[in-house]
């Protein structure tokens, strides 16, 4: 006990990430079982057998898109339902080893998938911030990334924490100018999540300007054989390599806009005024200001951090920006931004005095436990 409490102290990334994840796990299962009688009585279309293991303690991380994981790490990708390719293979993939090792407990799995790398994830933020912002700023971008309103999707059964995870790994090696390693990560990141592809302009940016850039850029380039293999994959096992593009316009009604990512700026705007139910009028105004946040953090994190770190961020909000949903353009989003670490940096950086360090800490912390309320009782986040 004397050793864990000298490790706690010596390590802020260790503390916030053990007294953080503790701090969600007990709130998310006293929500459940404090306010049960108000379960989001829909929430049977979306519930399922594959989302109950070992009892809520641990199930009360599976909800929502936690199926649609569980279900390819179980079963592998099906041509019906024709929305499984929109979930990229790396998570499940990992959650299918894991799962099998647990005896087919993969509920258990997905939370310890995602739990690990949201420890590791952590971690290199931390080390990432810390030549770049010094101390005091790189201890308040890990906390503000564990109190971020999303910050509860780093510990389901969701493949956020090991998509930021490599995200940072990447940025962390092409500023030691390995860029062999980031290519391989960004190109595990790619099989992750499809908004990977955004890490690669703002790494070859990196590699453009080391001293020999074509070697670096050439490095860089064993990301691309690496993200072929999904479609390798999906030839495989379905008989179509690129299903994945076709697959958010089912459930979730996504499509590309013909202005890119002003045409999804421009429609969450537009759907104020033509939303009618109070809820989605509430959600779509929430998705707006979380957006118009981001943009603003990613422009200060291009002056303050530099162009790599400015781009990769713009471009991780442009793609989903350029595919809004059908109801609620801006769906997601405020999940999307929990991914773009430079946003946690940025802030960081506005932060540094205290009346507004304790107010990011303040206002992401009531709107983080109104989410795990939210999410324990079924009802939808993000």
């Amino acid at each position: 006990m004397a050793r864990l409490r000298r490790a706690l102290a010596e390590s802020p990334t260790l503390a916030i990430f053990l007294s953080t994840r503790a701090a969600l796990w007990i709130a998310a299962v006293f929500a459940l079982l404090a306010f049960v009688p108000n379960r989001n009585p829909n929430a049977d279309r979306w519930d399922s057998a594959r989302l109950h293991e070992l009892g809520y303690g641990i199930d009360v991380w599976a909800r929502w898109d936690s199926d649609w994981y569980l279900r390819i790490a179980a079963e592998g990708y099906a041509d019906r339902p024709s929305s499984t390719p929109a979930f990229f293979p790396l998570y499940p993939g990992l959650v299918a080893l894991l799962g099998r090792a647990l005896l087919g407990h993969y509920v258990l799995a997905g939370v310890l998938v995602s739990l690990a790398g949201c420890a590791v994830a952590f971690s290199l933020l931390h080390r990432l911030a810390l030549p770049k912002l010094g101390p005091e700023a790189a201890g308040r971008a890990l906390l503000y990334l564990a109190v971020f309103p999303t910050a509860l999707f780093l510990q389901a059964a969701y493949s956020e924490s090991l998509y930021l995870a490599l995200a940072l790994g990447c940025f962390l090696l092409a500023e030691q100018g390995r860029f062999l390693g980031a290519g391989a990560l960004a190109g595990l990141a790619m099989l992750t999540r499809p908004v990977g592809i955004a890490l690669l302009p703002a790494l070859a940016l990196l590699a453009w300007r080391r001293p020999r850039r074509g070697r670096s850029l050439a490095e860089l380039a064993i990301s691309l054989p690496i993200a072929a293999l999904y479609p390798l994959l999906l030839g495989i096992w379905i008989g179509e390599p690129f299903a994945f593009l076709r697959a958010q316009e089912g459930i979730w009604e996504r499509s590309l806009s013909w202005a890119g990512p002003f045409g999804g700026l421009w429609q969450g705007v537009a759907a104020i005024w033509n939303t009618v139910p109070a809820r989605d009028l509430a959600l779509n105004i929430q998705q707006l200001a979380f957006t118009l946040l981001f943009l603003v953090l990613s422009g200060v994190a291009w002056r303050r951090l530099g162009a790599p770190y400015g781009l990769f961020a713009l471009l991780s909000l442009s793609i989903p920006l350029s595919f809004p949903a059908e109801r609620m353009p801006l769906l997601s989003m405020s999940r999307f931004g929990l991914v773009v670490f430079p946003l946690v940096l940025a802030l960081s950086v506005l932060g540094s005095r205290r009346r507004a360090h304790e107010a990011i800490v303040a206002i992401s912390s009531v709107l983080l436990g109104v989410a795990v309320v939210q999410w324990a009782l079924w009802q939808w986040v993000a």
